[in-house]
């Protein structure tokens, strides 16, 4: 047996390379990241290569080693060239993320050290970081010294958190998920709905209301549904603020809709994934005025700070109830518990094994300060302002509404042609080009183009650019359906 162990632990050993290998491999790395990030200014954004990334379905998992270098070269080719290069500023499709590179050193430290954020007892540090974290952004928020948070993958995950921390707050059993009732417009995120039915509330009735021509929930429909649901024996539960809309960018009116819940006593929820993080630019005040009213708030760091994909935060004003509803006991853990002298991601959530997430965002915090964020923040709503002028300034043009944050809107409709194919067609141009990525929506079923500056690669360059395109193929469209 003694044999046997020896000769595995030989064998196992080549898990680990020694100080000559790790810096081989570092080297190799750090020069493909250099050349990754050397190319975002100059390829494509969008790449349609979808048979080449099939081709990573065929890479065997082999038995042995294989060569580093032929193995970034097959990440380079399969996987980080075909599809959107979300890392690019050209990205102004959907909601851009950011991907700093100081946040990418953090990711690495948090892997290399491995720790443990899931409980206070087993990292004290790296627990107190991520509430550290989450206070910063509570202070934000408005939220008192009562609140207290998580840091989830993402904002569906973020999102789920704080549904099911309002079910159980409000004591919602089984038998009333059928009569409860949750207010959203047709601008709340898909992952409402979701997580109500990953809780167990598919059943629950989801009052959509109607918006006004900004895509603001409509808030004296609001009160009147609230009323009528009572009179009719049902249970007004949620109401389902968005600060930020994914679809346009808009803003709902916060103020009232706190108002409102605190008046009938319904939990008020704000997702704040996209928008929250536009409150450090002090310029979007009066749109997030009543955003302290709510009872939890979801932002993403991944959208608003740049980082890269994988962290999203929810806070709730009194994490009591996060405690509460996220309750457990397990006997292999009593050392643990015993020890337990703060509340931990494993008490407010419902992870248990745990990346620790909070170092990719504290480390770009700490590198660059806060100010530095809040300029480029205040440039994402400049250049949206730019383009929204620009493009309504440019023939055969439409846009939507001003925008409440970087969301622009408009579609092409040259005199006489269908503005619903002609776009289309436009869209399908740009796609083509590669250089810049837009993505498309619906809006009162009109058909419209979305650009959503919000990487932190994205300039005025990248702005007049995409601009510049456009004309240039809306020219084409116009000559092709004549």
């Amino acid at each position: 047996m003694r044999k046997e162990i020896e000769q595995l632990e030989h064998q196992s050993r080549e898990l680990e390379p020694d100080s000559e290998n790790r810096e081989f491999l570092e080297r190799k790395v750090t020069a493909y990241s250099e050349h990754f990030y050397k190319n975002l200014h100059t390829g494509k954004t969008y790449s349609p290569e979808y048979q080449t990334a099939s081709e990573i379905l065929e890479s065997d998992i082999p038995e042995h080693p294989e060569n580093p270098e032929d193995l970034l070269d097959e990440l380079g080719a399969k996987v980080d060239h075909p599809g959107i290069n979300t890392a690019s500023g050209g990205h102004l499709g959907y909601i851009p993320g950011g991907g700093l590179y100081s946040s990418a050193l953090g990711d690495f430290l948090a892997a290399v050290t491995n720790r443990y954020a899931g409980v206070h007892y087993t990292s004290p540090g790296a627990v107190n970081m991520e509430r550290r974290l989450i206070r910063w952004m509570a202070d934000m928020v408005g939220y008192p010294d009562s609140a207290g948070g998580y840091l989830a993958s993402g904002g569906s995950i973020a999102n789920l958190t704080a549904i099911i921390t309002a079910r159980e707050a409000r004591g919602l059993k089984a038998a009333q998920f059928s009569k409860s009732v949750v207010y959203v417009t047709e601008q709340t995120h898909h992952c409402i709905d979701r997580a109500l039915r990953i809780a167990g509330m598919g059943e629950a009735i989801q009052r959509q209301l109607p918006v006004d021509e900004n895509f603001r929930m409509k808030t004296d429909q609001l009160e009147q549904a609230i009323q009528q649901d009572l009179q009719a024996g049902r249970v007004p539960w949620l109401i389902v603020g968005s600060a930020g809309t994914t679809d346009t960018g808009a803003v709902d009116p916060l103020k009232k809709q706190g108002e409102i819940a605190a008046r009938h006593g319904l939990w008020f929820h704000v997702d704040a994934a996209y928008g929250g993080f536009f409150m450090l630019t002090g310029e979007v005040d009066s749109l997030f005025a009543g955003i302290e009213l709510s009872d939890s708030v979801v932002l993403d760091p991944h959208k608003g700070l740049f980082l890269p994909y994988g962290i999203g935060a929810v806070i709730v004003k009194q994490e009591k109830l996060m405690a509460a509803a996220y309750s457990y006991e397990a006997s292999y853990m009593q050392d643990i518990q015993d020890q337990q002298t703060v509340l931990s991601p494993a008490d407010t959530s419902p992870e248990l094994s745990k990346h620790f997430r909070g170092l990719r965002m504290w480390l770009p915090l700490k590198l660059h300060g806060v100010s530095a964020f809040r300029s480029a923040l205040k440039e994402k709503l400049r250049l949206a302002q730019h383009a929204h002028q620009r493009l309504t300034e440019m023939p055969g043009f439409e846009t939507g509404t001003e925008p409440d944050l970087s969301v622009v809107l408009f579609r092409f409709h040259p005199q006489g042609a269908d503005p619903d194919a002609c776009t289309k067609k436009l869209h399908q141009l740009m796609l083509d080009d590669g250089q810049i990525y837009l993505s498309s929506t619906r809006i009162d079923g009109k058909y419209m183009l979305r650009l959503a500056v919000l990487s932190v690669r994205t300039h005025l360059s990248t702005i007049d650019l995409a601009l510049e395109l456009l004309q240039k193929y809306a020219r084409e469209v116009t000559k092709s359906s004549a």
